[in-house]
This record gives structure tokens, sequence and C-alpha cells, in this order.
């Protein structure tokens, strides 16, 4: 990013109203990039306006989870998976039970799923035991020495997985895999966060919905659609609103393709065929406002829940965060320290010689990361959780939190962000 972009950049990154998500009717074609294109192009098109998009396989041609785990017909090579995860333990769903909008999941070793996927297509793809569905596995933080395959740069500015590298507790870096028929019920991604989904074999195909649409495919009682296919749907004694959705944009995914996912866009995906994917979620500065706002969506929800209680209880304001938490898997002090963390990565980044004296693997690949994308790009990330530090520091619930709560001082940090930005700006 240079100067000129990042002035247009800060310019043009604003929160879309509600109302404009409501009357938003999506095309019925997505871009595709057929070979490599700037950064920036991809930043001003897509990041910035939340738009998807698909990259071809040639992004991913010389990974080597495509050149390994794939058979010279397109199907997983079964053997190869085997001898490289063995008895490591994966999280598997199935696809045939409903959990509270979702599906069950148990714990197998791996073999043991990879012994049921090879029964279920011989036996036509059916199975006494419904259709398992290998899900959300963390396997690039089991196993990083496997270098499986290689973030694309388009994908790099990722705030998400630095924080959780950072204070080395998760990741929200997965695999899946999946025989044919399985699929995802409907659902937005974690923290409203932006994802990207590379097809290793296999096909998919995706359903999705521009932000707003999902209030349209709620129930009487206001829950999300489970199956936006289900003829239930067209009840509109059950569904009231789902006629006036929008069609839903309905993408195939090839072999060897990337899909990007906007923040906030809601999606139902099905495996046409037997399917090994890497899928990430991810956010960074352009969609920072969109997790924000989703974070006081998600507090709001459970004040009024538990609004019975608020007079009773000289805690209330904390358990509403302690139970958000726990839906949602933060609250506002650890999103605050999300920020700080970000925050002093790039300032460092923009103080001192990147690289410089020992650091760890994680540090390493993030001076790189940071380096890549230049010193606006930090500007303008910067630039980015000033606006909403500033806005939570103005928020009611915030204001609530007890000083002692936060390792920093808010203001002192935004002091230090002005000064960094001022030395590139």
């Amino acid at each position: 990013m240079d100067r000129e972009m990042f002035h247009s950049c800060c310019s043009l990154v604003k929160m879309p109203s509600r109302r404009s998500w409501l009357q938003y009717q999506p095309s019925h074609f997505v871009d595709y990039m057929e070979r490599a294109t700037a950064y920036s192009k991809f930043f001003r098109n897509y990041l910035l306006p939340n738009q998807p998009c698909m990259f071809s396989k040639k992004f991913t041609e010389d990974w080597n989870c495509r050149k390994h785990w794939v058979t010279e017909e397109g199907k997983p090579n079964f053997q190869r998976l085997l001898q490289e995860f063995d008895d490591t333990p994966v999280p598997v769903a199935n696809c045939n039970a409903k959990e509270y909008n979702a599906n069950p999941k148990q714990i197998m070793p791996f073999k043991e799923f990879i012994q049921y996927w090879r029964e279920y297509i011989q036996n036509g793809h059916s199975s006494p035991k419904g259709c398992l569905y290998l899900k959300d596995w963390h396997m690039q933080r089991m196993f990083p020495e496997h270098n499986a395959y290689k973030t694309p740069v388009y994908f790099s500015s990722d705030w998400l997985n630095e924080y959780w590298d950072t204070i080395e507790v998760d990741d929200y870096r997965f695999v899946y895999m999946g025989p044919k028929g399985s699929w995802t019920p409907f659902h937005a991604d974690v923290f409203r966060s932006y994802s990207w989904s590379a097809n290793i074999c296999g096909r998919k195909k995706w359903l999705l919905y521009p932000p707003g649409q999902e209030e349209f495919l709620r129930d009487c009682h206001g829950n999300l659609a489970y199956d936006v296919t289900a003829t239930v749907l067209k009840d509109k004694g059950q569904f009231p609103h789902f006629e006036e959705a929008c069609q839903p944009l309905e993408i195939i995914q090839e072999a060897g393709e990337i899909i990007f996912v906007p923040s906030g866009w809601h999606h139902q995906v099905y495996n046409l065929e037997d399917t090994i994917s890497i899928n990430h979620n991810w956010l960074n500065g352009c969609n920072l406002d969109i997790m924000w706002q989703f974070l006081q969506e998600e507090l709001s929800s459970v004040q009024k829940e538990i609004e019975e209680w608020r007079d009773t209880m000289d805690t209330w304001h904390q358990h509403c965060q302690v139970i958000m938490k726990s839906c949602t898997g933060i609250d506002y002090v650890e999103f605050a320290s999300f920020l700080k963390t970000i925050a002093n990565n790039r300032i460092s980044f923009l103080t001192s010689c990147p690289g410089s004296g020992s650091a760890s693997s994680c540090q390493s690949c993030l001076s790189e990361t940071l380096s890549a994308l230049g010193p606006h790009h930090s500007a303008f990330d910067l630039q980015r959780v000033v606006h909403v530090l500033e806005n939570m520091l103005s928020n009611e619930d915030f204001k609530r939190l007890e000083p002692s709560a936060l390792s920093f001082k808010p203001d002192d940090l935004l002091q230090e962000i002005r000064e960094a930005v001022h030395t590139i700006v």
C-alpha cells in the first residue's frame, strides 16, 4: 500500500448501515481471478466493499497438500493421508443430526474416520452411522512442519490469527474433509469475520446471502433457518418474511479454487464430491467495524435475555460480559486486548527495524508479512484501531468495565498510535 492508497482507503472505510444491507440485491455472478493480480486491486475491489470473489486453481497448484493429498484421478489420497495423520484425534460432525442449529461433533482417531469414509464410498455414499464430516480441525497448528499450504498474500493481513498466535491459545485455521453429500448448515462466520476456503480436491456448492438478508430467514421466534433449502421456509406461519429474501448467490467451487467469503455473508455449503478443503477465518482493518458492531449486538441480546435480573444483581453488567464470552468466544475486555496486540505489533514495526534481534518463528513470520504489505498498510491498520477504540471509549457498556480489568490505558495507547502514524503519513 502506498501513500496515495493509504489516504484514499482511510476515507473509504465506513460501516454500511443496516438499511443499505437490507436493500442490497446481489449479482448472480462472481468475479473470477484467473491469475495473480496486485494486492491493492483485491483490497480496493473486494476487501473494502465486502464483495465475494473466486481465485483459480493456479493459486494452489504449488501447495504440498494438492500434490500429496490427492490421487492422479483427483480423489482423496487415503493412503498418503493415513501415513501423515494415522491416530491423530480429529473432530467429526454428523450431518444427519441437528443440535442447536449445527451438527453434533465427536472426537475420533483420524484412521477411524478414513475407514468410515472408504466404507461410505463403497456403500454408494451411505452408512448406518450417518453422513460424517471431519471439520474445524486445527491441522496447521498440530503439524506446522508439514508446510501443507501457503496463505496467499491477499489474505495475509489476518489480525484474528495474528492475535491468537501471539497469546498461543487458539487459531482459526482449519481443514475440512467430507464425503459426497456432507454439508454445513446456514451460518455466518465467527465474529462476522472474512473467510477463505480452498478446495484441495472435490467440488462444493455455496449458497451465499449478503448481510441483512438473514433477517428474512428467521422463523416466527427469531431463530435463524437451519437449512435455507427446506420446504418449511415456504410456510408463512413459521417463516413470515421468507418471500422478502433475495435469491442466494450460488457458486460451484471446483478443485484447486479458492473462494473469498466477505464479512457477515451468511452461507450454506455442500460437498458435491468427496472433498478436502483448507479454511481460514480472518479479519483486519477493513471489517473491524463489523466485528465491533457484532459484539455490541451480541451483548445487547444477552442483556435483553436477563433483563429481569438487572435490579437484583450488583454485578449484572459483568455477568452479561461473561455470558457473551461463553456464547461468542470474546468479551469487551478481550476485544480491547486484541486491539492492543494488533496496535503494538504495528507500532513496533514502524518504529524499529523489522527482524532485528532474536524473534520467535511467529514474530518472524509476522514481520515478513508486515514488511511485504508495507509501512502504509500498518499505518492504515493503526488508523482503524484508533477509529474503533475511540468508539469503544464512548460506549456506555465499555465505560462500566472495571478499570482494573484492562491491562492498559486506552488513552495512552491512542497517543502511542498517533505518534507512530505521524512518522509515516
